[in-house]
Formats: C-alpha cells, structure tokens, sequence
C-alpha cells in the first residue's frame, strides 16, 4: 500500500511539473495570449477523455438533474476564472513568483473558516497565513521582472481558488461541469485576432497544446487517486513537494532574474506553505 501510494504521488508530482512547464512555455515562449483559446481547448479534452474513461469503465460520472445546476453552477463559473485568470498572470510572471501568489488563497479561506465558520484557528495556521501575506506583499517591490498586469491577474486568481474552495467544501461541482466549461471558455474576441499568431501553423505549437490537454487530464485523475488514498496532510505535502520541484526546474529553463530579497520572499512564501501542512497534519 505504501508503494502504491508513492507511485501515485510521484506520477501525480510529475504531471504537476509537466503542466505547468507545458503552460508556461506555450504563454510565455510561443507568445500564446489566448486564454479563452488554450484553455477552452484543455477543457474540450479534458472532457472527452472523461467521457472516453468512463465509457471504458475507468472513471464514474454522476447524473445531474435541471434542479441541480444551480449548486454547482457557481463553483463552474469560479472555476472558468480560476483558469482565466491564472494563464492570464503565468503569461507575465515567472513560475515561483505565481506559485507564491497562488498560495494566498489559503489566507481567503483560513479568514472565511474564522470570520464565518467561527473555526478555531491554531497558532501555526495563524503564522503561516501571515507569512504567505508578507511574502506576497514584498514580492511586487523585488521583482526585477514586476509586471503589473501580471500581478493583477494573479490577485484576480487566487481570490477565484479562495471562493472556489469555500463553495466547493458546501457542494462539489458535478462532473458533467467539464461541458460547461467548454461552453463558458468558448472564444469570442481571440478567435479571430488568433489569425494573426505567427506559430499557429508550426508543430511546437500543436505538439505543445496537445501536451497541455493530456497532462491536464493525467494530473486531474492522479489528483483524485492521491486524495483518495492519503490524508488531507499528506495530500498538502505533495503538493508542496510538486511545487518545489516545478519553481527550481523552472527557474533552469525559463528567463528569471533573482536577487536577494526576491528569494527571501519567495522562501517565506514557501515556509509559510510548510507551516501550513504541519497544521493540517497535526489537526488531522
């Protein structure tokens, strides 16, 4: 069972790299500035090989009635500007950077859990959140590659991951989502101006929009496998450990110029991530 579990995780790990590194270089090396597009086309896959696993008896997909739509349908609409939003901000800013911004979401909920939930919050959480705040706070002054509208999308993101997780906690979203969300990522501005893209017809293109659904598709189903077979905890530890192995090979084959005080942010950030799964861990 052990190693069943560390073959899940290190599957999971690796489709976590290779999404992102994927993404990464189709937004930012190919200069492709066409979320509703790339993203749009992830989701069509996603939903095909969904539909192709479960006809084949590898996945279960649960049946929706009309009344339902309307307790999933928020979480769906969250989930479209959490993709948005994030090819948005990976576009401009490096992987660590939108990786340390990302995290703030768990500040959205940790104050959602306190403020409406009336939860009590452990000394350790209550550090960690303040710690991803600092990191995130001092990023934007260090940054010798700031973007402004990198950041401004990030923000925009991690506030859709925050309110997408408190939704999701009270109703997951179903599975046949996946349809809306071909729908709501339909182009409508970028599908003509998509014309004038200078790789459109060069197979680094095809080849790396084709990576990028698959592995979407891989890293959503070892997803599910590794909630499903480890602790919440243990579940946050490999996350952090996908993230780490991504922001360090990232920094290798992508242009990012670090200083100092930049990595002291981007450390805080990650201690704050640490702190945050030893909480989780000692309350589980």
């Amino acid at each position: 069972m052990c190693v069943r579990r560390c073959l899940v995780g290190f599957t999971f790990c690796t489709c976590y790299l290779a999404s992102y590194l994927t993404n990464k270089y189709v937004l930012s090396v190919l200069k492709f500035t066409y979320p509703t597009l790339f993203q749009g086309w992830q989701t069509l896959i996603g939903g095909l090989l969904l539909h192709v696993s479960w006809k084949l008896g590898w996945a279960e997909i649960n049946s929706t009635s009309r009344s339902d739509v309307s307790t999933w349908l928020p979480a769906s609409v969250l989930f479209v500007g959490i993709i948005y939003a994030g090819s948005r901000a990976l576009s401009k800013l490096a992987i660590p950077v939108f990786l340390t911004l990302h995290n703030v979401a768990e500040v959205i909920i940790c104050g959602h859990q306190k403020c409406f939930r009336k939860e009590k919050t452990s000394p350790e959480k209550i550090c960690s959140t303040l710690f991803l705040l600092a990191a995130a706070g001092c990023l934007p002054f260090n940054d010798p590659q700031f973007d402004p509208n990198g950041y401004f999308w990030a923000v925009i993101h991690l506030f859709c991951v925050g309110a997408y997780k408190i939704v999701q906690k009270s109703r997951k979203p179903n599975a046949l989502s996946v349809v809306l969300l071909a729908v709501a990522s339909h182009p409508t501005g970028d599908l003509f101006s998509v014309l004038d893209f200078p790789f459109l017809y060069f197979y680094r293109f095809h080849g790396s929009c084709c990576a990028s659904g698959l592995l979407g598709f891989f890293l959503m189903l070892s997803t599910v496998k590794l909630k499903n077979l480890v602790a919440p905890g243990q579940y946050a530890a490999w996350i952090f450990f996908a993230k780490v192995i991504t922001a360090g090979l990232s920094v290798l084959l992508f242009d990012m110029i670090l200083t100092n005080a930049m990595v002291g942010c981007l450390l805080l950030g990650g201690l704050g991530e640490a702190l945050l799964i030893f909480s989780e861990q000692k309350s589980s």
